[in-house]
This record gives C-alpha cells, sequence and structure tokens, in this order.
C-alpha cells in the first residue's frame, strides 16, 4: 500500500526522515518547504516496520489533463529504514508494483529524480527500466589524514591555496544576516556570469532560511580579503556528509579562485567535527566540463551519478509528444521529452 505526504504533514514527514539508515539535507521537510513548497510529495511504501520513502515534486503537464513528478534541487532519490544493498529485491518488487499502481490512479505520465552517490539507491531500480547514467561527482575523502588529502590536490592547487593565504584572504564561518544577504549578491552575479536560468537566481531570504533550518547543520564559509566578502560557499551537513551546495565569488577575484581555500578549510573543520566525505558535485548538467575539471584537481574520488527517469504511462507520453510535435527520437538528453522547448 502507497500513502502520500504533503507539505502540510510535517511531523510524519520527518519521523520517516529520522527512521532512515541514511538520508541526506535534500530529503528534509525543511528543504522541501524551501525548494518544492505545496507540490512537494512524500510517497510512502510500508510492510510492517519496513519502509521505502520517496520525496518528490507535483507538476501540472500544460494544456492537459495529466501530471509528473520531478524532484528538488539536489541529490534526493528514495530512502528507506534498510540499507539498500542489504534489502531484500522481493521488497523492491512489490514497492515498484504498488507505486506504478498508484502514480497511474493520480495520472501521473512521467518520474524524473536524481539519485544520491552515496547511498546505493540504483539498486531499488535494479530490475526497472528507466536508469540512466548521468557521469560522476566528485567527492573528497576526510577520513585520510589532512597531508594526505592535500597530496591528492593538483599541484597548482596547493601552491594557489598558500598564495592565497600569503595574500591576506582567509575564510570565515558565519550566518550573521548581514553577511547573508551580501553573500546573496556576490552568488546572484556568479549567476549572471555564467548564464544561469532563473531558477538558480537565490534571493537572500532564501539563503536565510536555507541557513536557519534546525533538521541538518549548516554553515557558510565565507572568503574576505580585508574588510571585502569576495567569496564563498554554502556547506550543508548530514549523516557524515558535506555537501558543497551553493558557491559563488567575484568577478574580479576569480584569478586566483578563492574557492579553493573554502573547500580546503571546509575540509579541516568537517574533521574536527566527525564528518567523512565532502561531495563536491558534478559538472554542469552532469558534463566532465570545466567545472568538473575544477572540482577534480582536488582528489581522485569519484562517483557515479544516476537519475532515474520513468515513463509510467506511456500511451500518455506519445501523445503528448504528438501534440507537440515532438519527435520521439529526438536526439538530446532531456526528460520528459514533451517538456523539451523546441527550437
Amino acid at each position: 500500500m502507497i500513502k502520500t505526504l504533503t507539505i502540510a504533514d510535517k511531523a510524519d514527514w520527518t519521523r520517516y526522515i529520522k527512521r532512515a539508515a541514511a538520508y541526506d539535507f535534500y530529503h528534509t521537510w525543511y528543504y522541501h518547504n524551501l525548494d518544492g513548497k505545496e507540490a512537494a510529495r512524500m510517497f510512502i511504501y510500508e510492510e510492517g516496520d519496513d519502509f521505502i520513502a520517496f520525496p518528490l515534486v507535483l507538476r501540472e503537464i500544460p494544456d492537459s489533463d495529466y501530471y509528473d513528478l520531478t524532484c528538488v534541487y539536489g541529490y534526493t532519490g528514495p530512502i528507506s529504514n534498510l540499507r539498500f544493498e542489504q534489502a531484500n529485491p522481493e521488497l523492491f518488487r512489490r514497492f515498484h508494483s504498488a507505486f506504478v499502481k498508484h502514480l497511474k490512479e493520480l495520472k501521473i505520465v512521467t518520474v524524473f529524480s536524481r539519485l544520491h552517490p552515496f547511498y546505493h539507491q540504483e539498486i531499488l531500480f535494479s530490475g526497472m527500466s528507466g536508469l540512466f547514467p548521468n557521469g560522476k561527482t566528485v567527492a573528497i575523502d576526510i577520513r585520510v589524514p589532512l597531508e594526505e588529502q592535500r597530496a591528492g590536490y593538483h599541484r597548482s592547487y596547493r601552491q594557489q591555496i598558500r598564495i592565497l593565504k600569503e595574500n591576506g584572504y582567509r575564510v570565515v564561518e558565519s550566518k550573521d544576516p548581514e553577511h547573508i544577504a551580501k553573500y546573496a549578491d556576490i552568488y546572484a552575479e556568479n549567476m549572471r556570469r555564467v548564464g544561469a536560468a532563473d531558477y538558480y537566481m537565490f534571493n537572500a531570504d532564501y539563503f536565510q532560511n536555507l541557513l536557519s533550518a534546525d533538521e541538518y547543520e549548516s554553515k557558510l564559509m565565507l572568503v574576505f580579503l580585508g574588510d571585502e566578502m569576495v567569496s564563498g560557499g554554502v556547506v550543508i551537513c548530514s549523516n557524515k556528509i558535506m555537501q558543497m551546495h551553493l558557491m559563488g565569488t567575484k568577478s574580479a577575484h576569480l584569478q586566483l579562485s578563492p574557492p579553493k581555500l573554502v573547500v580546503e578549510e571546509t575540509s579541516i573543520l568537517g574533521r574536527a567535527l566527525g564528518y567523512e566525505f565532502i561531495n563536491l558535485g558534478g559538472g554542469l548538467n552532469f558534463k566532465e566540463d570545466s567545472l568538473f575539471k575544477w572540482k577534480s584537481g582536488f582528489t581522485k574520488l569519484f562517483l557515479p551519478y544516476t537519475s532515474w527517469r520513468s515513463i509510467v504511462n506511456e500511451s500518455i507520453y506519445n501523445q503528448l509528444l504528438a501534440e507537440r510535435g515532438i519527435d520521439p527520437d529526438l536526439s538530446v538528453d532531456y526528460f520528459p521529452l514533451y517538456r523539451y522547448q523546441v527550437n
């Protein structure tokens, strides 16, 4: 049996999160209330004391009577009180059968979810269609001695971090509202420079709310040169993993790459607090691009990054493509294809 929670069911949502064998801040009620708002849903499948919970975001499909499901920004996917690598595959089969049946009743056409690179969620979908290899994410193992970690940096990174320190750049952890507002401006400048979509133009209120949650530990790591804030990053921590969530730098300081100092100092802080990994993420749109190359200068620990792209109702999916004049064999990495804007 499947039941559905909405953002109004905060207590129940939080209770399942706390029972999970592994979860990240991306799964929490607070983050979904911030990012998914009233459209957020958590689908729960239970057998006795065991459960599989899948947080997603409901969307209307324009010009139709149907809906689809996507995920909030970040690494989500399903969670469970069981570790997926240890659970009975028959449980997965029964979950999938009940889940698909429930989605058809809700007139859901497709489901898209990014999976978490640390939690082996792909095992849950191994007997199903829709697993898609997106590429890799970059992670730093901070269980090893700091000098061993630094030895894994590209040589130029060690030099640049040393130069940054010698030139007076320093990292400050802060949740001062004035600092948050200034960092929001830096982040917005950064997003405009790279031509990011409007979705990623988060304002000061968003950052303030993100950093105020009590369901996870969050840090704003800021780089100063004298009294000037020049760079920074939001680091959000849960279950031994530190996520480098949102980073930005003033254009005038790009050449020395102060975010390298953020990563270095975050790794030192993480060790002191008992964390085990820093997830730097992947490249833009999952590609091994210049951003991926920048991140891989810190480490050669790469994790497979996968998404689940499921067509629940194939006949309606094809009907939507036909109505929009989209070739079902169009060679683009986009899902669901009926939302693709054909030039």
